[in-house]
Order: structure tokens, then sequence, then C-alpha cells
């Protein structure tokens, strides 16, 4: 099966029920308790700088880790898989001397998930889609990140869209079927990557379909470059995403208002994967598997959701237990958007028909 041939059974799969992704990468990998050698490999034995927390780098060095990670999250309903790339970019690598292997990174994650989901349909044959996930790197192009230097920049749009491509082309080489650029706390990020992927569509002559999703980093229902929810999505409809959803940063109960929010102002499919609760005092997360349905099964019910998963502090029984509690509700249904003007800066505005 190709991967026209794949996406087109997934979206007859969105037509008929909530789809399913999967869940958490950094979390589940620190369940594995793994040391500076599992990092480094035979690939960096004599790399000059510590590698440790490098999730991304063990795809080359720890493949069967990830490839065991992704069957859990597959046999527990996942539909779609998601690369452990969350740092895939020359710009993240960069804090470890990294930024020549980012091809490498972003093509083996990829092909290990191709291989998990392969393998899962070979097993039953529903078919699993692999989206090639994103990140937003560890810079920003809205904030300074010197208050007393309000213009000061550490990178360039142009730099972050050129980082952003390269990560695409790897992903899309390795067999992803989806981008999905995700966690976006700065809209300006997300835009360049908007950017970097559509500019390597060009030179590819296809189109892939994106998934975008942002994060609320608190309570004020904002993300930390200030938008609203509706803000965030008027600023990257233009981009005809098939998804646009929320993710990290919040627990089920905390995300509640803000994706039924964009729920109301989106005419594209909705996703939700929000983390397991708050960090507690030592970073763990303790919203169990039914914690987190009790608040996410209402939106099942109720036609706020396309798709559902996890992100920070879940793990296979999360997303089993989703999966379970979503079985049988209708996703919510997209709407035709009416032709008018509608800009952003922190707030939405829609201009009057």
């Amino acid at each position: 099966m190709n991967r026209k041939e794949r996406f087109a059974a997934l979206e007859q799969i969105a037509a008929e029920r909530i789809v399913i992704l999967d869940g958490a990468w950094g979390t589940m990998i620190q369940t594995y308790d793994l040391t500076e050698a599992d990092f480094r490999g035979t690939h960096f034995p004599e790399h000059n700088r510590p590698l440790k927390g490098n999730n991304d780098l063990l795809v080359l060095t720890r493949p069967d880790i990830i490839r065991d990670i992704h069957d859990q999250y597959l046999d527990a309903g996942a539909d779609i898989a998601s690369t452990n790339t969350f740092s895939g970019t020359t710009i993240a690598q960069a804090d470890y001397a990294l930024e020549h292997v980012v091809d490498d990174i972003n093509i083996a994650a990829a092909r290990i998930a191709r291989e998990a989901c392969d393998a899962a349909t070979a097993k039953d044959g529903r078919v699993r889609c692999v989206a090639g996930a994103i990140g937003p790197t560890n810079k920003t192009l809205s904030l300074s990140p010197d208050v007393n230097d309000p213009a000061r920049r550490d990178v360039t749009f142009e730099e972050v869209a050129d980082a952003y491509k390269q990560q695409a082309r790897g992903l899309v080489e390795g067999g992803a079927d989806i981008i999905l650029i995700e966690t976006i706390f700065d809209t300006l990020n997300a835009k360049a990557a908007i950017f970097g992927v559509e500019e390597f569509y060009d030179e590819l002559g296809e189109r892939l379909p994106i998934m975008i999703s942002g994060t609320i980093t608190d309570l004020s229902g904002r993300t930390l470059s200030g938008q609203t929810v509706e803000a965030f999505w008027h600023s990257v409809r233009h981009a005809n995403p098939w998804s646009v959803g929320l993710n990290c940063a919040l627990g089920p109960k905390d995300m509640d208002a803000h994706i039924r929010s964009l729920a109301r102002a989106a005419n594209v499919r909705v996703s939700a994967y929000p983390n397991a609760g708050l960090p507690n005092a030592m970073g763990g997360y303790d919203e169990g598997p039914h914690d987190m349905v009790r608040i996410m099964e209402p939106w099942a019910a109720g036609g706020v959701v396309n798709l559902v998963g996890g992100c920070c502090g879940t793990t296979p029984a999360h997303i089993r237990a989703i999966a379970d509690a979503v079985k049988g509700k209708s996703p919510r249904k997209t709407w035709t958007c009416e032709p008018v003007m509608r800009l952003s800066g922190l707030e939405p505005f829609t201009a009057a028909a």
C-alpha cells in the first residue's frame, strides 16, 4: 500500500469515527532508565559533548526501544504513530553539536514508525499512518531572549524555515504520510514551519497533509507569544491543515475550555492530546487513564473532537483507555467557513460580512 492509499484509508476512518493518536515520547523513554552509553551507542563513542537526554538520537543508537514504544501505542489502539523527532532540526541539535546527523535522525525515525505501522496492519488489517513530528525548536521568533534588548533574535525566519524544510524532507524520505507541526508556543515559528514544509512540497511535486497543534502555556488561555486559540487559528488557517488542535502544557481539565473554543472557531478537524495533568513537584504526572477519560469522553460525546491522544506523562494504558472511551462516538462535524476577512494579532478579528 502506498502513501496515497494509506491516507485515503485514514480519511475513511476519520469520516466514520474519532481517530486515535499515540501518547508521550519523552516520559515513556524515561521509564527505560537509559545511560549515557545508550545515547552514544556505537555511533558516537567519542563525541565531545554529553548526549544523555537527546531522545531523538535513540532512533540511531537504540532503535529497539523506539520500535517497542511504537508497538505498545499501536497495540493500544493508535491510528497514527508520531515519529520520535521532536528536536529533529539543526537548530535544536546544535545544543549537542549534532547538526550533521539531522537527516539520519529523521529518516531513521520515520522508517522505524513506518515498519511498526506496517507490522500492526499486517496483524489486523487496520491501516495506520505515520505522522512526521516537527517540534517548536528551542528558539523563538516572536520574543527576545534578552529582556534588555527587545529587538534581539537568536535565529531568523529564513533559518527556521530552512531547518524545518530539511526535517520534512528526511521524514518524508523515511516514510511519513503526514507532517505534524506540534507543540507550537510561538505562532511565528509555526508559520516558518508551514513555509518550509510547503517549499519542500513544491520541490517534491506532491502535497502531503499537514496537522497543526498549538500549546496553551498557562491558564490565561494563550500561547507563549500571546495569542488566544482563535487568533492562533486565524494565523495558520491559510495552510489548509488536515487538522488543528492543542497538545501539551495542560491536562484535559485545564484544556477543556480552550479545545471547545477552538472547535467553535475552526472549520477543519480538531485534535486534542493533553498531558496527564500538570507536572508534580518531582516533575512527574499524576493523572491516570481514567482521570483523563473523565474529561475527554465528553469531548467525544459532545462532538468537540475528531482526533484524541496523549502528550507528556501518558502511556499505552492511557491511550487504550481513551480509545475505549471514544469508541462508538461520532466525530465532530466540520462546517463550511463563511467567506469573510479573518485577521489576528493577540486577539482574533472578523470583519462584518
